[in-house]
């Protein structure tokens, strides 16, 4: 049977991965459309921003977020002085850290899919007399959703498994921000934890491959009831 800390380590991946998707999905939407079909001054610097969590260091991208959004951070600070509001070692920041992680590839699945959409049933929508905000939603929004639910689902399956800029910005403190990695890595630390460890690591296994699996099964799904 699991140990209570295992369990413990479970709900709050699961529970990180699915707020981290839940807090980064309109934004990518909205980032993926105005990449896609905007035209603005600085757009690839733009592009290369929203990419950047891909190529550097997680606990780059941490110890930005502990900058940014600490206590005495210029955000951080704001939001406890006036809301309340801790992020830095909470199960709300290790959310933050893992959704800053997972972004691109949210992005990226959607603005693929954004391609490819036909421009030409929107013209033709709109020579109708459909608004911007009818297309979008009746036309752009369900061509678009394959490429949703796959970044969604591979965002999350990315998320369960994100460990240096969670432990840089939220720490390791167990039932809090001890997530599976984090978990993995504390039992790696113990020399009793050989055992407690090669679960972990299979769990973090079985539970990547099935989002991985998922994600692709879900494309295929909508893909076939969207029609050619």
């Amino acid at each position: 049977m699991p140990s209570s800390a295992e369990l413990d380590a479970l709900r709050l991946s699961l529970e990180v991965a699915l707020r981290s998707v839940a807090f980064s999905l309109p934004f990518a939407v909205l980032i993926a459309w105005l990449l896609t079909r905007a035209r603005f001054p600085g757009r690839m610097l733009f592009d290369a921003f929203v990419h950047l969590p891909l190529v550097l260091p997680p606990v780059a991208v941490g110890y930005v977020l502990l900058i940014l959004f600490g206590v005495r951070g210029p955000i951080g600070g704001w939001l406890r002085a006036h809301f309340g509001i801790e992020l830095a070692f909470t199960t709300a920041g290790a959310a933050l850290a893992t959704a800053v992680m997972t972004f691109p590839l949210l992005v990226r699945a959607i603005r693929l899919s954004l391609e490819n959409v036909d421009r030409g049933l929107e013209e033709a929508a709109r020579t109708l007399g459909a608004s911007a905000l009818d297309r979008f939603v009746s036309i752009t929004l369900p061509l678009m959703l394959p490429g949703i639910l796959a970044g969604a689902v591979t965002a999350f399956s990315a998320g369960l498994g994100e460990f240096g800029a969670v432990i840089t910005f939220a720490s390791n403190v167990p039932g809090v921000t001890r997530t599976l990695p984090l978990a993995l890595y504390t039992a790696m630390q113990s020399p009793t934890g050989d055992a407690l460890a090669l679960r972990l690591a299979l769990l973090s296994f079985a539970l990547g491959l099935a989002g991985l699996l998922a994600a692709e099964l879900l494309v295929r799904r909508v893909r076939r009831l969207l029609g050619p």
